[in-house]
């Protein structure tokens, strides 16, 4: 190996930090504001749900040209940069629709938030092919939990300064969105530049032909990596039948001012960026599906705690319980799909992933929609229904789901109560699978990290 690499991938890392953190910056400003945006623009419930449906949709479909595109373009950061530099471009039109549109605001919103999503993920397959092949394989979780700190803070930094925005605007509220959507932009086009600086490291070459994205598909029920995207596709589905009225319950049925809803949504991400890095290190020791396993007995529960009371000091608190779900259950997603494929089809098997990823997201967010108006009333909100609904679907996908999905490397073999509580010791133990392919190892780097938020497992939150 050329000397000079080892320190190239340390700068790269140092980049990728900075990049992660621009991006973050990015997220913070416009994640959890595009709702809040489209209700200020007079949306209604279906078209919410739409909005949260329709561009994942597209974006899901679009990814699966990603892996022939990187290779048309000779490297994975030849498909990379063109597109994210779009993406930072396309925040513009949507800070323009509340003074050059009059009428048909929310199509036109449909539309520039479809593009935006399309370019702001038709380059994740690469990238996570990328980040894949510089973090070894037994370090992962630890290195993903540190950077998904390090940059999930930033998120967070952002989201209570575009809460602190909207709420000075007052009653001029699509100027504060303005100056979100155009921060969003200058923030895309330095996680531009940082990804610019960054190495990437030889795509290697294994002995066997790479499967076409037809024979992935094909497999999704045979493969053991196939069955687990079900896995995760599923509960994204049941999730998003209720996720993205959680904004709309508490902005439209609940009243609720910005500065609340900022600060119900930040505990469930404090939460998770505190435990991110627990689960990094059990998932290390433990395995993935074990860490899964454990949150998935979660899930089902959390939208069945908005129940209980609508009082922000309650719902507050048990936001904690949903970071602490949601932090295992999406790391521990990104990384057993990169412990369960090799480095030369990767980019083809996070490609079918996102793409099924992002269908069920899109029809669980259009069901939810859909559904929203039709079901009767429970304590006085037809949301709560749908809440509940939600929590039934995803028990029955965690109940059935994982039993046929197996761990894929090398593991410490502890029980759940020494998962949780203790220090994950215990006899090692490997799982040969005969249906999947074998991973290949990553390069032998000292120093890693990770971008966790490189593919797209369900959502954090409840």
């Amino acid at each position: 190996m050329d000397a000079s690499v080892p320190q190239q991938v340390d700068k790269s890392l140092r980049y990728s930090i900075k990049d992660g953190s621009a991006y973050s910056a990015m997220l913070g400003l416009t994640q959890d504001y595009i709702i809040p945006f489209a209700l200020a623009l007079k949306a209604t419930v279906i078209q919410v749900g739409l909005l949260s449906s329709v561009p994942n949709l597209v974006m899901a479909v679009s990814q699966l040209a990603a892996p022939q595109l990187a290779e048309r373009a000779g490297s994975r950061k030849g498909l990379i940069l063109p597109v994210v530099f779009l993406h930072a471009l396309s925040w513009l039109p949507v800070v323009l629709i509340p003074y050059f549109f009059s009428e048909n605001r929310l199509w036109w919103l449909l539309g520039f938030l479809t593009v935006n999503a399309t370019l702001g993920a038709l380059g994740n397959p690469a990238w996570g092919s990328m980040m894949a092949d510089l973090v070894p394989e037994g370090i992962r979780g630890r290195y993903f939990g540190l950077r998904g700190k390090i940059t999930g803070s930033v998120s967070l930094v952002f989201f209570f300064a575009g809460g602190a925005v909207l709420q000075l605007a007052g009653s001029d509220i699509f100027t504060g969105f303005a100056v979100l959507f155009g921060g969003a932009m200058a923030f895309r086009l330095l996680s531009w530049y940082f990804l610019s600086r960054m190495y990437e490291p030889p795509v290697q070459r294994g002995p066997l032909p790479q499967p076409s994205l037809p024979q992935i598909v094909k497999s999704l029920r045979s493969s053991n990596q196939g069955r687990f995207m079900v896995f995760v596709a599923l509960m994204s589905f049941t999730t998003y039948i209720a996720s993205p009225f959680f904004a709309v319950y508490m902005l439209r049925d609940l009243g609720f001012n910005y500065l609340t809803y900022v600060a119900i949504n930040a505990t469930a991400a404090v939460a998770s960026l505190s435990f991110l890095r627990y689960w990094g290190r059990r998932a290390d020791r433990a395995g993935n599906l074990k860490v899964i396993k454990a949150v998935s007995a979660l899930i089902p529960a959390l939208p069945l705690l908005w129940l209980v009371s609508n009082n922000a000091l309650y719902l507050i608190p048990i936001q904690v319980v949903s970071g602490l779900a949601w932090a295992g259950f999406n790391l521990a997603s990104t990384n057993f799909i990169y412990d369960a494929t090799a480095p030369e089809s990767r980019t083809r098997y996070i490609a079918v992933f996102n793409a099924l990823n992002g269908t069920a997201i899109c029809l669980g967010a259009l069901l939810g929609g859909l559904l929203a108006p039709l079901l009767p009333a429970l304590m006085g909100y037809k949301l709560l229904t749908l809440f509940v609904l939600s929590g039934l679907a995803r028990s029955l996908v965690s109940l059935i789901g994982l039993r046929r999905i197996a761990e894929v490397r090398q593991v410490k073999e502890v029980c759940m109560r020494e998962l949780l509580f203790g220090q994950a010791h215990g006899r090692v133990r490997r799982q040969h699978l005969p249906d999947q392919q074998s991973p290949g190892g990553a390069p032998s780097v000292h120093e890693g990290a990770g971008f966790a938020a490189a593919i797209s497992p369900a959502p954090p939150g409840p």
